[in-house]
């Protein structure tokens, strides 16, 4: 896992994370960046230990980053999941994020309560319920990676 150490989610997506690989048997080690050196320094540990896969966590740094890190997995080869969409869709292998179009309907609806004299303070804190996994199927073959076809199904976005 990379993580951004400044994140302030970090330590509920560590938690996750490391729930449910480790209920998979799944050994995981946390790599820290805070700047494009440590994510560099995180990349070529990577490849030295032959890891088997990486998780990049949410960020603003990994997102102005984010095609240093999709270079650095394909040259690499790492399997890579991001917490973005745009990770896919600039050739990372996959991403999984809340969607943003429900993200925005829900902001509109809220808006609009206000606007009609409700009260913010009075209003209850929304979470995502819809997320969007996109899989980036060229580099999977590029990476010699097998997707089962059920996973391909899941997907909200299959890139060619």
């Amino acid at each position: 896992m990379l993580v951004d150490p400044a994140v302030p989610p970090t330590a509920t997506t560590l938690r996750e994370v490391e729930a449910v690989v480790g209920a998979m048997g799944v050994q995981t080690q946390v790599f820290n960046a805070s700047n494009s050196a440590e994510i560099n320094v995180a990349f070529a540990t990577l490849a030295r230990e032959r890891s088997d896969a990486l998780f990049v966590g949410p960020g603003f740094l990994f997102n102005s980053r984010r095609v240093q890190l999709v270079h650095l997995a394909s040259f690499h080869k790492v399997p890579a999941a991001y917490s973005q969409r745009q990770f896919a869709e600039i050739g990372g292998l996959m991403g999984y994020e809340a969607s943003m179009t429900d993200t925005f309907r829900q902001i509109g609806l809220y808006a609009g309560r206000v606007l009609n004299g409700a009260r913010p303070a009075d209003l209850p804190v929304q979470q995502s319920t819809k997320f969007e996994l996109v899989i980036n199927a060229e580099t999977a073959r590029m990476l010699g990676l097998e997707i089962p076809p059920t996973v391909f199904a899941l997907a909200d976005e299959v890139i060619e």
